[in-house]
């Protein structure tokens, strides 16, 4: 079967190729923000939606303008795709099933977006790491309207090079190739086990064959110096010299919580689908879990602290992340992940004679005890358990 991955490496461009880069990015800033005005006050008229041709056009005839001929300058083809998102935004956002935010406006330095460049053939690579007379050197990617850029590169890129996308990220250039791979069908996944997986704030992955994943706690582990930077911040003087710096400095510090984070959940990800052929989770939303407590003026929220704090450490934790590394790892392995109904998984008694269902059953956070039984485990591998049951019920009356 064939299967996309993606390969990201860091750039090192020189001064007037990152100034281009920027360049380009403003450009892609302004289209969207133009063709975003332009779609809403449409809305607002009552007319309906341009459709991204007839967008497409419009844009061939800025870039043709005298007014906004500075288009010109960008490389079309990410211009292009920047008016093809804006419209899967646009869509999104009146999808029934799955809703999303309408998009907003983008501003300088903050929602930057990629450079998308679709086609494979533009892109050329040198990957030889030695020069002619033996001297270590950067391999190069030729990006159009660029030129030759170094790159480091920290592993093999393999399959057929399928499109590649240059971004701005805590003061670094990146980019990332995307390839298709061609791999054996996963006929048989090499384990034949099943289990269940809890994910909570005190133990990230509680399983149900006993076992812990605990997370370090990412964000937990530098709020105190996100706080301080963020104050020190708070006392320059907006877009100076040493704001930016300042800024930069924060981005920095959150790209390394993210990194941390995004590489512990890889690996307890990669342990797991190698380990289990079925894996079952609770099917949560986490963005309805996470909403805010605080209310309004006229009818505010209760418990707020307390209910902020939880949804910091949720989103903390990754949950989301976790599941989407967890799914197309099992795809890859021939294993197979299902999701399960969410309610009373650590209220329930495990004990299949028992199954007395109950909130005085968690004794705490922690405990749990069964009132009717007296059965007593922790709480999270209670959860666990209750979910590796419901998944086989569910996975037993499903047709194959």
């Amino acid at each position: 079967m064939e299967i996309l991955k993606a390969f990201r490496f860091r750039l090192e461009p020189t001064d007037e190729q990152a100034r281009k880069f920027s360049r380009y990015q403003g450009c892609m800033r302004f289209v969207w923000n133009k063709a975003l005005a332009l779609q809403k006050g449409r809305l607002d008229a009552g007319y309906p939606l341009l459709t991204y041709g007839e967008l497409a056009k419009l844009l061939t005839l800025w870039r043709h303008s005298e007014e906004y001929g500075f288009l010109a300058v960008a490389p079309e083809h990410p211009l292009q795709w920047t008016l093809k998102f804006l419209m899967q935004s646009i869509a999104a956002a009146f999808d029934p099933a799955n809703q999303g935010r309408f998009p907003t406006f983008k501003k300088k330095n903050r929602d930057e977006a990629g450079l998308r460049y679709p086609d494979a053939k533009q892109i050329k690579l040198d990957l030889l790491t030695k020069d002619k007379d033996g001297r270590n050197v950067f391999p190069k990617v030729f990006v159009p309207k660029i030129g030759w850029v170094k790159f480091r590169k920290s592993r093999t890129i393999d399959g057929t090079m399928k499109n590649a996308t240059v971004t701005w990220h805590a003061g670094h250039w990146y980019i990332s190739f995307q390839t298709e791979i061609e791999v054996p069908d996963p006929v048989v996944h090499p384990s034949t086990s099943e289990v269940g997986i809890d994910r909570g704030v005190v133990h990230l992955l509680a399983l149900s064959d006993g076992s812990f994943f605990d997370a370090p706690g990412w964000f937990r582990r530098y709020e105190a110096k996100v706080a301080w930077e963020m104050r020190k911040l708070s006392r320059m003087r907006k877009f100076s010299k040493h704001w930016h710096k300042q800024v930069a400095r924060i981005g920095r510090l959150h790209a390394h919580i993210a990194n941390a984070r995004r590489d512990f959940l890889h690996k307890a990800s990669t342990t797991i689908s190698q380990t289990h052929a079925m894996v079952f989770v609770e099917n949560l939303s986490v963005k309805n879990m996470t909403k805010s407590a605080k209310g309004t003026k006229e009818n505010p929220g209760r418990n707020v602290r307390a209910k902020s704090g939880l949804n910091k450490a949720i989103l903390d934790q990754g949950w989301s992340m976790f599941q989407t590394f967890l799914t197309y790892k099992l795809d890859w392995s021939g294993g197979r992940l299902e999701e399960v109904p969410a309610p009373y998984t650590s209220l329930t008694c495990p004990v299949p004679e028992c199954g007395h269902k109950s909130k005085a059953n968690r004794v705490s956070q922690s405990k749990f005890q069964c009132e009717k039984c007296g059965f007593a485990e922790n709480a999270d591998t209670v959860g666990a358990t209750n979910v590796l049951r419901a998944g086989l019920a569910q996975f037993a009356c499903s047709p194959v």
